[in-house]
């Protein structure tokens, strides 16, 4: 296949606005399936997991390949809730175009927010599909209103709608100025309605005035007030769209298979291929000043990212990796240059889904699952030893709720670890940590949901049986003023000791994470022991030291320090760097820090004031509150993870079941000194720290 006629796109959106849905009708008309799965009913073909299929809820993104008019199209269906955020992220890092659903009655939703400022940050092409036309409350033009408004999108129609609700029947093309009418199975091309012309017209002129500055022919007929070609305003759509300076916007009613074949026709018309997204470009990993530019041809040097793993029962681990650049073929050796060790390729597969097609090589623009791979992870560059160089990585959120867990069994705590142990290896958002001093292993991940689904993975797949604790809010620690801190470490037991000394100055380093600089003048510590002091202040910050949570955003400068020609160690240093920064780290003012939710509520008029209410006492802050639809409101609150447990019946309960949530992680934020000093006593009661 050219690679122009290549499309790799990632269909993402808010929860429930029917992008699995979506995703089954494209399949069904392209001719991958000869049946139209369901979400509802547990069938649809992405959502092949069975938690998915329980909870009819997209949680692992999905590739498939399909062709429609001689171009071949990668599809990867994404979930929509917020606790698999890393899901869409790692996806939108290697797609090259998005369509991006919104449900025609629910509009933007927070969570189309959260994956449109992704799509930003991968500079991602879209268009958008206004789904559910035929839902009653749906309203075309606020929707399109609403992403203006609210995402900056900067969007167009491309068609309109004829007739809304249980009386949509089909679509206006802006462009062409055509009707098409949705009878049944049957769609019939028509002139657009009489009572739609003059509205169609308006609609086309602000669309042709658009174009018209991004192309000066398109100006030209415009000021001498003629008729624009339809094609020549698609060549330029398709420009601005490849350069985000436009939204396209088109509707339909997948569960009624209506308008499918026009979004299909406009992934062609106005999404990349990889020669329109260019060349990557990655930093060389000998020298960080020089990069290496990889265009998409076979004859390149390879270049590839793996953003996905998946253990399959099967054929073992599958490391989804997207190439760039180059030709990878099976048995060939190339080298992670992020871990900067070589792996070699074994099968190489493309996915339908849960279907496999073996193949021998693979080209740029191809999404593939690699077999046998020993060492990639996440965000990891394959690449020809010629280019070694690292591609931009995939960002992945923190943690912010964790709970305790343990066997059911006690001889299966090995099989629990292993099990654990993929599962951390398969998703970058979820951690895995043994406490040595209470002997117990607690996991950590993006919400309630996303440890819900690890668990009941456990229990199905790996057959493991777990018991857990109640879920805890993942607190983390940090410092608010700058100390110094001196420390010696000596010990003689018989035979040779152990010394070492450190003089450490310790900063707050706010959202920058942890910084450790070498200052040490005149080899008051020998160079091979700088590591050892890092390396005891790294294992410190993870344990924690006020109360057990790990240490973030924190500056260490090592600026003295002494030695022993004979008694002193790796372990001496590591051991007096640790207590170094322990004494100093409780001279310096720390606090905790909580995570901070984004939380929108969609409640009727009449309970707004006991939700704000409700909000106020859960230590909540009230952004902005704007009408939803007529009778019902969207309150935008700041809220506290610690104080959002429980919410959903609460909730509930003081709107008679009317009102409905979503949240998502915004930002760790101090902790008030009250709350801290009650969640210390805590964990000291609980025997967490010594």
């Amino acid at each position: 296949m050219p690679l122009n006629k290549l499309r790799n796109i990632g269909i993402a959106a808010h929860i429930d606005a029917g992008k699995t849905t979506v995703t089954e009708r494209i399949l069904f008309f392209t001719g991958t399936t000869r049946r139209i799965g369901e979400v509802h009913d547990g069938q649809a073909t992405m959502d092949f997991m069975k938690q998915e299929q329980e909870r009819g809820i997209t949680i692992a993104s999905a590739a498939i390949s399909c062709t429609w008019s001689g171009y071949q199209i990668n599809l990867i269906d994404t979930p929509g809730h917020v606790d698999f955020t890393v899901e869409v992220e790692r996806s939108l890092r290697v797609i090259d175009g998005m369509i991006a659903v919104f449900c025609g009655v629910g509009g933007v939703e927070p969570q189309s927010e959260t994956v449109w400022n992704q799509a930003d940050r991968y500079r991602v092409p879209r268009i958008a599909f206004i789904n559910k036309m035929d839902r009653p409350g749906a309203d075309f033009q606020q929707v399109i209103a609403q992403m203006n408004k609210y995402l900056d999108a900067n969007a167009f129609a491309f068609q309109l709608p004829i007739g809304a609700e249980e009386e949509f029947q089909g679509m206006v093309d802006i462009l062409e100025e055509k009707a098409l009418i949705f009878n049944g199975e049957m769609m019939q091309e028509a002139a657009v309605p009489e009572a739609m012309k003059d509205e169609v017209k308006e609609a086309r002129l602000h669309l042709v005035e658009k174009l018209a500055e991004f192309d000066d022919a398109v100006m030209e007929l415009f000021f001498e007030e003629k008729q624009v070609p339809a094609q020549r305003l698609k060549q330029v759509a398709r420009e601005a769209t490849l350069k985000m300076l436009i939204t396209p916007v088109f509707c339909g009613a997948a569960y009624r298979n209506k308008g499918i074949h026009q979004l299909l026709d406009a992934v062609i018309d106005y999404l990349p291929s990889p020669i329109d997204v260019g060349a990557v470009v990655g930093l060389d990993i000998d020298d960080p000043e020089k990069s290496h530019t990889c265009h998409p041809s076979p004859t390149e040097p390879f270049s590839a990212l793996a953003f996905k793993l998946i253990h399959d029962p099967f054929v073992g681990q599958q490391t989804f990796t997207r190439i760039f650049s180059g030709t990878l073929k099976s048995g060939m050796q190339v080298l992670n240059a992020t871990r900067g060790k070589h792996e070699r390729i074994g099968r190489i597969l493309r996915i339908h889904a849960k279907e496999r097609e073996e193949v021998s090589e693979a080209g740029p623009g191809d999404i593939i699952a690699l077999i046998g791979m020993k060492l990639t992870k996440t965000g990891d560059t394959l690449c020809s030893d010629e280019h070694r160089m690292l591609l931009e990585s995939i960002h992945i959120p923190p943690t912010v709720i964790e709970m305790k867990i343990a066997p059911a069994k006690r001889q299966e705590q090995t099989k629990l670890g292993e099990a654990l142990h993929k599962l951390a290896n398969e998703d970058p958002s979820f951690h895995v940590r043994y406490d040595e001093e209470t002997e117990e292993t607690v996991i950590c991940g993006m919400g309630e949901l996303h440890l819900e689904i690890i668990l009941d993975r456990l229990k199905h797949e790996f057959k493991v049986e777990a018991e857990v604790g109640a879920p805890a809010v993942a607190f983390r620690e940090t410092i608010t003023t700058e100390v110094e801190s001196d420390h010696k470490h000596a010990k003689q037991t018989g035979g040779k000791g152990q010394f070492a000394r450190t003089v450490i100055r310790i900063e707050p380093n706010d959202g920058n994470g942890f910084e450790f600089v070498d200052k040490i003048k005149g080899g008051a510590i020998p160079m091979e022991y700088i590591p050892s002091v890092e390396k005891g202040i790294r294992k410190t910050m993870d344990k924690g030291i006020l109360a057990g949570f790990p240490v973030v955003d924190v500056k260490v400068v090592l600026v003295d320090g002494a030695f022993h020609p004979v008694d002193s160690s790796d372990m001496a240093f590591q051991t007096c760097a640790s207590m170094c920064f322990r004494h100093g780290f409780m001279k310096a003012q720390p606090i905790l820090l909580e995570p901070l939710m984004k939380v929108e509520i969609n409640t009727p008029d009449e309970y707004i004031g006991d939700v704000v209410g409700n909000l106020n006492r859960r230590r909540g802050k009230v952004e902005s509150m704007r009408r939803y639809r007529k009778g019902s409101q969207k309150i935008n609150a700041l809220v506290p993870l610690m104080e959002m447990f429980g919410y959903a019946t609460h909730l509930r309960n003081i709107t008679s079941g009317r009102a409905s949530y979503s949240m998502e992680f915004l930002k760790y934020t101090p902790v008030p000194k009250g709350v801290q000093e009650e969640v210390v006593k805590e964990r000291n009661l609980a025997g967490i720290r010594k």
